[in-house]
């Protein structure tokens, strides 16, 4: 007699998923990018503010506490320059490795450099060499190992972001009047334009699968156009004539290194807020052009005071500022303006080639 069959779990449905999914896909450990300037920055505050402490702890007069602020500082100086010059030159090897390796090359450096510039002596007073070595090594593992943690949290705290970035963009090409207009637009075209509803189909296939796949690192503004492109020619199917769209894209700038997903948000809510709204065709302007060692990236539509829905420009514009600030820290910068009638995005990063 057949045995009683288990009982299943009950499955989640496939938007479930495809959420979960997507949020447990966390971001991978990793080092800073050890060429920006605000972790550049983050580090020399630290060294500085463990000056600070140092003296403090060793002193009992604020005239010895100036003195040994002033001793410490300039013993701690020179080797703190000497490893960032290092973490600069070896930030994009240092990238391609795993965290764990990538860490324990970190705390090599450090440890290193500390030793090569030996000695301190005038961090911790009047002992033997070794002893001074050993102190010396202990304060620069510790302070690695602290700065390593925070720069482990901070990454950690703007993860949830770059998820919650890739589920919006999820959510928003499946939102069931997206997809209900693209395939009733594709249906239109099966007998009069064949060949043009199979380019359709061809885009909304290829709009799914760059959306699913794992990209969570920098990729090229050259796929981000690309996407968007695929993006426009499916919302060109329902709007028509309503939708004009005008390109400037300088060729120096299509290598760059950007977020993935970064231009098609944008792309969506100026459709969304500046050409469904309005009676009349309206104009996206899109243009990325290389400014010396910066890329810019301008995205400009009509704009409609009436309309109300702006909750979702704004959640949409803070979630890539975090991802921006994730990646590029204070090197990336976000603004929005209105200029007349039209609403204008300007974005500027570091212009950056993959290694």
């Amino acid at each position: 007699m057949a045995g009683t069959a288990p009982c299943a779990p009950p499955e989640l449905n496939l938007s479930e998923q495809r959420t979960q999914s997507i949020r447990q896909n966390d971001l991978p450990d990793a080092l800073p990018d050890f060429r920006n300037l605000g972790v550049i920055s983050r580090i020399v505050i630290f060294g500085n503010a463990l000056a600070v402490f140092v003296a403090l702890v060793r002193s009992q007069r604020l005239s010895e506490f100036v003195y040994r602020l002033v001793e410490i500082a300039g013993a701690l100086e020179p080797p703190l320059l000497v490893v960032l010059a290092l973490l600069y030159a070896v930030s994009p090897w240092l990238a391609r490795l795993s965290y764990g390796a990538s860490l324990a090359a970190l705390f090599a450096i450090v440890l290193g450099v500390t030793a090569a510039t030996f000695p301190l002596q005038t961090l911790f007073g009047p002992d033997n060499a070794s002893s001074q070595l050993f102190a010396t090594l202990a304060y620069a593992a510790a302070g690695t190992a602290v700065l390593a943690w925070y720069f482990h949290l901070r990454q950690r705290a703007f993860s949830p972001a770059l998820a919650e970035a890739r589920l919006q963009a999820l959510q928003a090409r499946i939102r069931p009047h997206f997809l209900f207009n693209s395939l009733n637009a594709v249906l239109s075209l099966i007998r009069a334009d064949p060949k043009r509803a199979e380019t359709a189909i061809e885009d909304l296939a290829e709009l799914f699968r760059t959306i699913m796949a794992d990209s969570r690192r920098l990729t090229v503004l050259a796929d981000e156009v690309s996407l968007c492109r695929q993006y426009l020619r499916l919302e060109q199917l329902r709007l028509g004539e309503r939708l004009r769209v005008e390109w400037s894209l300088d060729p120096a700038a299509e290598p760059a290194l950007v977020p993935p997903m970064l231009l098609q948000p944008l792309v969506e809510n100026a459709i969304y807020h500046g050409i469904e709204p309005g009676m009349d065709a309206g104009l996206v302007r899109i243009s990325a052009e290389r400014d010396g060692d910066r890329l810019r990236l301008q995205l400009s539509n009509p704009y409609h005071p009436e309309h109300q829905h702006r909750q979702g420009n704004r959640m949409a514009l803070a979630n890539i500022r975090e991802r921006l600030q994730l990646h590029f820290d204070v090197e990336a910068r976000l603004d929005t303006r209105i200029a007349g009638e039209r609403y204008e995005i300007d974005i500027m990063i570091p212009y950056r080639l993959r290694a």
